[in-house]
């Protein structure tokens, strides 16, 4: 089967999500694939203080079909969706408000328009081999911009396990630590660390774009622990590869913006190929996650 046809034979094949999504998710070449652990959500693991399998937050109150903003707890910062595409999705792509689903203890019903993310896929994924990134993750159908691909899942860390983990890293291995900050009111900053490199979902598979397709928003059902939702950034074609900006951001800085940020290629050392016109050449870098260990003490 040549790379053009990707897909076309998936009779028998084994699905990537292990029977755990809602869709089968086949791979490319067949009979090629990476072992680990298949988790549709969220996990606890080393140093979290928080389950994100635990429910938090209480529901809301709305007994009708699909909730409204005027009235629904849920939806204090406004609509969520609309058609189950992200609302506010134009210009740039920066999307800073807080978004909270209805969740398993709302009276609402199942066909709230504020249930997306955890309705899980809704779209075939193929995970494939790509020429120089390794395993990468394609869509095998049209996706519409504004609606929501699929999630960032894996292990939800402490900020300490994640720093010796990620040190712990040679140039060779690949890097799925992903840290996640939200800025909220009076200058506190919520940290959400996902590690995905034994037990994650699909989203493992996603490689950076300096001109990605997808947006990551962080997006609230049962917990305060965020799931890291990925929504098309645009129309996105079928055997198109799917991609986000590492780094957080929407968009490169370009090469004449004096607010660029300037890569350390001694410590960066992975280039980039995502091949677009504003590549940056090195992947983002994170430098606070190789900031020295933390001395343990004891009394």
């Amino acid at each position: 089967m040549s790379e053009e046809q990707p897909g076309a034979s998936l009779g028998g094949q084994r699905d990537v999500g292990r029977g755990l999504e809602n869709l089968p998710v086949s791979s490319w070449p067949e009979g090629e694939e990476p072992e680990f652990q298949y988790t549709p959500e969220h996990v606890i693991g080393p140093g979290a203080e928080v389950d994100p399998t635990q429910i938090t937050f209480p529901g809301c109150t709305c007994l009708t079909t699909s909730c409204l903003p005027t009235i629904c707890s849920c939806l204090l910062h406004g609509e969520n969706y609309d058609n189950l595409c992200l609302r506010d999705i134009e210009g740039k792509m920066e999307f800073a408000r807080p978004v909270f689903e209805c969740n398993v203890m709302c009276q609402c019903s199942e066909q709230c328009k504020n249930r997306v993310v955890q309705r899980g896929l809704q779209f075939n994924l193929q995970v494939f081999k790509t020429d120089k990134k390794g395993w990468g993750l394609r869509t095998l159908e049209f996706i519409p911009k504004g609606r929501f691909v699929c999630e960032y899942a894996g292990e939800i860390l402490g900020s300490s396990e994640a720093r010796r983990r990620i040190q712990q890293q040679t140039k060779h291995d690949s890097n799925y630590i992903i840290a996640i900050r939200e800025h909220i009111c009076d200058g506190q900053i919520i940290e959400t660390f996902v590690d995905p490199t034994n037990i994650g979902n699909i989203g493992r598979f996603l490689n950076h774009s300096c001109e990605p397709n997808l947006l990551m928003i962080p997006v609230r059902v049962d917990s305060m622990v965020p799931r890291l939702a990925l929504f098309a950034a645009k129309d996105i074609l079928p055997k198109e590869e799917l991609s986000y900006d590492y780094s957080g951001r929407f968009r490169n800085f370009t090469k004449n913006d004096r607010n660029q940020e300037i890569p350390d290629k001694d410590k960066m050392g992975k280039p980039c190929y995502c091949a677009t016109k504003s590549c940056a050449a090195f992947l983002p870098y994170d430098s606070s996650l190789y900031s020295p260990l933390e001395k343990q003490t004891t009394n």
